[in-house]
Formats: structure tokens, C-alpha cells, sequence
């Protein structure tokens, strides 16, 4: 059997300030992370996560110090998550977040649309498997902007130029 990694690396530092408390831990759970000065480096050795357990008295300790003028992802994740689980299981102590249908890439918008600093955020990741198969290789890379998403795999690239050299002559 085959595993699949997607390391991923979070190019700029992402400033301290420009993150609300529940944004930077919703990231740290998703990414590893590191402290760079005043800011975090997010980076992921296996591939961003998308099934997080966090500590729910933090979780909603975080949630409390984030709330600012209009709504974000993160926060309205964890307030719709956590009405659900205040009738499922009111006394949990933590909180699985499935991130899966919540990208990640919503939440650094959110932090990019604020940033008196960030123009834009890049992700960096490569595709690698344990054994030599051709759909286990390659990379992509996503800009994120305060408008826009943009994402390019490397098969993206390559049906580009194929495209390109099997054009018929005079094309």
C-alpha cells in the first residue's frame, strides 16, 4: 500500500498581530508552526490537516478574544460547531473540527483581507508517495489574495504544455 504526503510550506510569516487567537490556533492544529520574531511560519511536513482535536476551554477561550466587526471563517466554524456540540455532547473537554469542507486557504483570506502588511499569501507543496507511482508526484502552489484563490498543479502546467507542442502547425 501506497501513502501520500503533501508537504507544504507557507511562504511568508504570517505577523502575530494580523491573526485573531482563533485564527492562529485553528492554524497551529492545522500546520506545525513555528514563532519567527513576531510572527508564525506555517509549514506541514505530511500535508495540511483536515480532522483537527483541539482542547475545547481553549478553543472557546479563543473564539471569545476573537471577535471583531463582521464575521470570518474560523469564527463561524467554531460557533456552528460548537451549537452542535453543546446538544451532542455539552461536557466534552475536546472538539474534533472537520476542516474538510472549510479550506484553510479561507482563513489566511480572511487574514490576508486584514493585513495592514500582506498583500497576498503563497503555499508551496510538493506531491511525494512511499512507492514510485506516476499519480504520486508533482506539486502546487495557491496565491491567496483578498479577492482571489489561485491554484496550479504541476499536472496543470504539464496539460498546458502538451497543449502547446501538440498544437497543429500554423495554430
Amino acid at each position: 500500500m501506497a501513502d501520500y504526503y503533501t508537504p507544504t510550506v507557507i511562504q511568508q510569516t504570517i505577523p502575530d498581530t494580523d491573526m485573531t487567537p482563533l485564527e492562529r490556533l485553528l492554524l497551529s492544529n492545522i500546520f506545525e508552526a513555528e514563532r519567527d520574531g513576531e510572527a508564525w511560519y506555517f509549514f506541514s511536513e505530511q500535508g495540511p490537516a483536515d480532522m483537527i482535536l483541539v482542547e475545547r476551554a481553549a478553543l472557546e477561550a479563543a473564539l471569545a478574544q476573537s471577535q471583531a466587526p463582521g464575521e470570518n471563517v474560523a469564527n463561524t466554524l467554531v460557533k456552528a460547531h460548537l451549537l452542535k456540540l453543546h446538544g451532542a455532547e455539552p461536557n466534552a473537554q475536546f472538539v474534533d473540527l472537520d476542516l474538510s469542507m472549510t479550506s484553510w486557504e479561507s482563513i489566511m483570506q480572511d487574514i490576508v483581507r486584514r493585513s495592514p502588511t500582506l498583500n497576498y499569501v503563497a503555499a508551496v507543496s510538493s506531491f511525494t508517495c512511499s512507492r514510485m507511482r506516476p499519480d504520486g508526484f508533482g506539486g502546487m502552489v495557491v496565491v491567496i489574495s483578498a479577492d482571489a484563490i489561485l491554484v496550479k498543479s504541476t499536472n496543470d502546467l504539464l496539460e498546458e504544455f502538451i497543449e502547446q507542442v501538440t498544437l497543429p502547425a500554423g495554430s
